[in-house]
């Protein structure tokens, strides 16, 4: 049976990279493109779009009905710094928009869910350095209370219901494609766009804020490679530790000094750095590794490069 995917948040900053890589490999008729409004050029002229509210059970029902779809990814989310702002709409959108897909995936209306986590799971008591994949988990934001029950209950209903849900945590997602959607590592793309236009960033966070990043290229491949994982080897059922990279933003600025001697950096820290305080520094990722082949292919170096190269 051929793949049919819907994409719900596939206008986000993951979402319209993961959309193009999925309507290269599956087909542009088969990857559904899902959202509250629409997309960019490309994304809407590739492929089919509807227009979806990932509160809205009966819209997703009724688009997974008419296309046909067996597998949902589901990239609609109130990230961390907004969620802040508006904690109730934070977590009616990042809870009821997963309990919709679980309860079509448990009534045997598709086949396969791919739901996003994040580092934001993790809490000042968590341990800070190599954060194991089980460990202390005592989140102190809105978005991150919402990803840590949203993996308790990924992990209920396979356990349950046997809903093949498949999840990773997300480090910071580092693109040229997309602007970011309101994170606390929003800070490692705006200080690209700002080096070029004006060779100066005023950075939110403080100079020496170890935080776990990714390339958005490694990411794709992680989210690509984990749902053509076969089911057995899918062993942790309510989240996987991710790693790329980590950095503080006087280490990316020295990286982008290499390439535009020019640049300098002054640090501001607003709200976000408390928001990044309670999250690890770095992550270790051995079970992805060992379980579905994991590895990454960007580090710091090679990331900036190719950030500066194609922002130009």
């Amino acid at each position: 049976m051929a793949t049919k995917i819907l994409i719900i948040g596939a206008c986000g900053q993951i979402g319209t990279e993961l959309t193009m890589r999925l309507r290269e490999i599956y087909g542009n008729d088969n990857v559904v493109a899902g959202d509250i409004r629409e997309g960019g050029k490309e994304l809407m002229e590739s492929g089919p779009f509807e227009i979806v509210d990932a509160m809205n059970r009966t819209s997703i029902e009724d688009i997974c009905l008419h296309y046909e779809i067996n597998e949902v990814y589901l990239m609609a989310a109130m990230l961390s710094a907004t969620a802040e702002k508006y904690p109730k709409k934070a977590w009616n959108l990042n809870m009821d928009s997963l309990f919709h897909i679980l309860n079509i995936a448990k009534e045997g209306k598709i086949d396969k869910i791919f739901w996003p986590s994040s580092i934001a799971v993790f809490g000042p008591t968590t341990p800070k350095e190599n954060t194991p994949q089980q460990t202390i988990m005592e989140p102190s934001t809105v978005y991150g209370i919402s990803k840590q029950t949203g993996e308790r209950w990924c992990e209920y209903y396979h356990n349950k219901y046997g809903v093949d849900v498949r999840s990773i945590r997300y480090p910071g997602l580092i693109s040229w494609k997309t602007l970011p959607g309101g994170g606390t590592t929003d800070y490692a793309v705006e200080i690209f766009h700002d080096a070029l236009k004006n060779n100066h960033y005023d950075c939110f966070l403080k100079k020496d804020t170890s935080l776990p990043m990714m390339f958005m290229e490694d990411a794709i491949k992680a989210t690509v490679s984990i749902m053509q994982t076969k089911s057995e080897n899918i062993k942790q059922r309510s989240s996987y530790n991710l790693a790329g990279m980590s950095f503080t933003p006087a280490e990316i600025a020295a990286e982008i000094t290499m390439h535009i001697p020019e640049f300098t950096i002054t640090y501001q820290p607003d709200f976000r750095q408390a928001i990044a305080d309670s999250w690890p520094g770095s992550i270790d990722d051995s079970v992805a590794r060992e379980d579905w082949s994991w590895s990454h292919d960007y580090d710091l170096e090679k990331m900036v490069e190719e950030m500066l190269d194609n922002l130009k």
